[in-house]
Order: structure tokens, then sequence, then C-alpha cells
């Protein structure tokens, strides 16, 4: 994602831009979402908080990519990616045919229409229809507690970090107990990558707590701002 991420949506306007259109607003289970368009950007905001937009997506792209060079070189890995978002990650995925299945966990069921039959479909249009997708409307922290399936890596990039949650529950996740559940769905060797806008020493801590090993952080150059990053780890086992 972008260092958009970063702020509130109501300080993110640029008159050059001219006034921000809301394209849509729903209501739902988590919360107020709301898909605008602000120039020639798409913009999702939750809650009030500005979770991403189109300008970029180097961010995401690069968890994907990430998550596969840790992996053994194992054939045909499956990927799961939490937060379908704007799409950019399940884009890159699908667009890389070393992957196997790519299952994406999505709950707000605004952001899968967008992406079925609306603006982001141009996005996600040949990612949706390649056979190896699959989108799985749940919350993620629910999924990886209930899911029977496992998955060679875990990408996720539901939040603007495991210090800035979108929603309290989301917390959870990154706590010991969280990463549990999150290895749980991992097979032996596998990796998990969780976007961050801002490294977190506390967090790479945790995940070796968990028994997650070869704990790194890699940094992530934006166009301005401090860099993104991606922080990588195998799972125990």
């Amino acid at each position: 994602m972008t260092t958009s991420h970063d702020a509130p949506y109501n300080t993110t306007y640029d008159a050059s831009h001219g006034t921000p259109e809301v394209i849509d607003r729903r209501e739902g289970p988590y919360g107020e979402v709301v898909l605008r368009r602000h120039g020639g950007l798409l913009q999702i905001i939750a809650n009030g908080c500005f979770l991403m937009d189109t300008s970029d997506g180097r961010s995401e792209r690069r968890l994907v990519e990430a998550a596969l060079g840790a992996l053994d070189g194992r054939p045909g890995p499956d990927v799961l990616i939490g937060g379908l978002g704007v799409g950019f990650s399940l884009a890159h995925a699908a667009a890389e045919p070393r992957w196997g299945r790519i299952a994406v966990v999505e709950r707000e069921r605004a952001i899968i229409d967008w992406h079925r039959a609306g603006p982001l479909a141009a996005l996600s249009s040949r990612a949706l229809a390649d056979p190896r997708t699959e989108i799985i409307e749940a919350d993620l922290v629910a999924y990886v507690n209930e899911t029977s399936d496992t998955y060679d890596a875990l990408c996720l990039d539901i939040d603007n970090g495991p210090e800035w949650t979108v929603t309290e529950g989301n917390e959870n996740l990154y706590s010991t107990a969280g990463l549990a559940a999150c290895a749980r769905v991992l097979r032996p060797g596998g990796v998990l990558a969780v976007w961050s806008a801002q490294p977190s020493p506390d967090f790479a801590r945790t995940l070796g707590n968990a028994g997650f090993r070869q704990v790194r952080t890699e940094e992530i150059p934006v166009a301005r701002g401090v860099p993104d990053v991606v922080h990588l780890a195998i799972g125990p086992g």
C-alpha cells in the first residue's frame, strides 16, 4: 500500500485534483466503507480512515514478491492474501505463473462488489478470471482460526500495520495467539509476510516469541515519506 495509508482521509485532499467524488458508500457489519474518485485515483476509506488508493501499488506487489522469494522453491505454492483492497496484490499474484492457488480473504462485501462489477474491475478482472483465484468473503481473524485449509504463504495487508489497525478486533491478529492462528494455516516452511506503514520492532519480537524463524524486515521505498516495510518470517515447525 502507499504512504497515504497513514493519513485520515480528510487530510488527503489535493485541490489540484478537484473535489473528491463519492462513488459508493456502504454501511456494513464493520462500519462505513466508501469508494471515491479523486482526480484519476480511486480511494477506499473505512470508518474515516484512508486505507489505500490506486496511485502506486509497489508495496502490494513487493509483499507478494517477497513471500514467493522467501519460499524454498517448492512447485506451485498456494498463497492466502489477507485483504483485497484495490487489487494490486491479487493482480500481481495472478500475473506470476509460479503460484498455485491464490485465495483472497476480504470481509467487506462492498469491496468485493467494486471489483466484480464496479470501478475496481479494471484492475482485477483478469486476476478474478484466473482459475487459480478464489475470493473468500470472511473476516481474516476468524478465517485463520477456523479454516482447515493450509497454504505455503500468507500475505497480510488488512491494516496500516501491526500498530495501527483498522478495527480493534484486528489487534488480536498481531498477538502471540493471533500469530499462532496464522501459523496453523501455514504448511511446513511456509512464509508469513505482513505489510506495515512503518517498522515495528515489537511485532518482530512477537513473531519470534510465537515460534517464527528467520524474522526480518524489508523496507520498500515510496514516492514520499518514510519507507513502507514488509515483515517476513518462516512459520514454526
